[in-house]
């Protein structure tokens, strides 16, 4: 059935009141202490009973364990006593993410179906999806930060979903954790190199309505005794959310990217509704203030190429225009159509003009290739197709995922 959409009015609409999340996280009987920081690793350690003169050693093994060598269960740490995991295992777990499916594209995409693990027992869990993005010289996750999504784009499948619930720091991390577990790629690797060397908030959600979980999560990825991806290889993307968007240089200090769009408020009231709240020229002066940006650390601005919307040589002299004095590079997305879009794609010829003459003014403007279009996980697709499955089915992918 094709999905029906709301439309640009309802959509603009939406946008001015920001939506609340359905639901709240409600943890299990045994939490994960995957997501906790080492403040609280050692608080967690001082209401089992730990003395105050262990903590500092124990929490620094737990942190060694969880986040450098990837631990399944504490009966892998095995510099820690049998009685001290044994009081661990009573009351945590180190659980991330269950993988209910996998899918692997002709190009090397990986996306997983993650399942959440809660403490409402729902007779339909939560569910989010991450992508895998293998290059030549990098390998990419793709991350989501909420279970559905608030902001309504109009030219996303993702957005099509309610928003649910935000997602815990555990539950961000654990995407990270999961990606490495299915690749084989913790600290014993026979060759050293990771397979995961960037992380890229651009998956289900607006991150930075998410904002003390996503960046608790990636201070915790960005950790060099843990996982260890450099500030520099993580990268936020928001539609635009302006009063996060200095806290998040201040606060994380990741490289920002912005999802614009379009160059005229009228456009991208449509094509992204929280620019009614938010408007290009405010967002552009946060951008200008987002601290540490220089021609080292630029921003990027992503913009989807939608034929005979936003495409025009007139749109790409206005976008050089805006961004004067940022420095920036612009990532041009061919638009990957989705069941139900009213939107196409610009003609290939049309984004080889725009991206040149983009490029002419002195900007970088590649022109992102399409990755994963064949399993729904490029860019803007991200929406669990298992929504609409049966028990049965939904059972059969679970067992598939659990064989590989």
């Amino acid at each position: 059935m094709t999905d029906i959409l709301p439309s640009p009015s309802d959509r603009a609409s939406t946008a001015l009141v920001e939506q609340v999340p359905l639901e709240t996280y409600v943890p299990p009987a045994r939490p994960s202490l995957i997501g906790l920081s080492r403040t609280e690793i050692a608080e967690r350690l001082g209401e089992i009973g730990v003395p105050t003169s262990q903590r500092k050693m124990r929490t620094q093994q737990l942190w060694h364990w969880i986040y450098f060598r990837g631990a399944k269960s504490f009966a892998e740490m095995t510099n820690v006593s049998k009685e001290m995991r044994s009081e661990l295992e009573k009351h945590f777990t180190v659980d991330r993410p269950e993988v209910v499916a996998e899918q692997i594209s002709s190009d090397g995409t990986r996306k997983w179906l993650l399942r959440l693990p809660s403490g409402d027992r729902l007779e339909k869990p939560h569910e989010v999806e991450c992508v895998y993005i293998p290059e030549t010289d990098r390998g990419t996750l793709c991350v989501s930060s909420q279970v559905g999504c608030t902001l309504n784009c109009a030219f996303c499948h993702t957005g099509t979903q309610r928003l649910v619930r935000n997602l815990t720091a555990g539950e961000i991390v654990g995407q990270v954790m999961v990606a490495r577990d299915r690749l084989n790629d913790w600290a014993d690797r026979e060759n050293g190199s990771r397979l995961v060397t960037n992380v890229v908030m651009m998956g289900m959600g607006e991150p930075l309505y998410n904002f003390d979980a996503v960046r608790d999560a990636l201070l915790i990825v960005a950790d060099n005794e843990g996982i260890g991806i450099s500030r520099r290889r993580i990268t936020l993307s928001t539609s635009g959310v302006v009063p996060n968007i200095i806290r998040t240089g201040e606060e994380i200090g990741v490289m920002l990217a912005i999802s614009l769009h379009a160059v005229r408020d009228d456009l991208r009231n449509e094509l992204v509704p929280l620019n009614r709240k938010y408007p290009i020229a405010e967002l552009l002066q946060a951008c200008r203030d987002y601290p540490g940006a220089s021609n080292a650390r630029r921003i990027t601005f992503e913009y989807v190429m939608l034929k005979g919307v936003n495409d025009s040589l007139d749109d790409a002299k206005l976008l050089v225009k805006l961004l004067k004095g940022i420095p920036a590079k612009i990532n041009l997305i061919p638009f990957n159509p989705w069941p139900g879009t009213r939107y196409e794609c610009s003609d290939w010829d049309q984004i080889e003009k725009f991206s040149e003459y983009i490029f002419n003014a002195g900007y970088s403007s590649p022109v992102r290739t399409p990755r994963g279009r064949d399993i729904l996980a490029a860019c803007g697709q991200l929406k669990s197709e298992t929504e609409k499955l049966s028990a049965r089915e939904r059972q059969t992918l679970r067992a598939m995922a659990m064989t590989d």
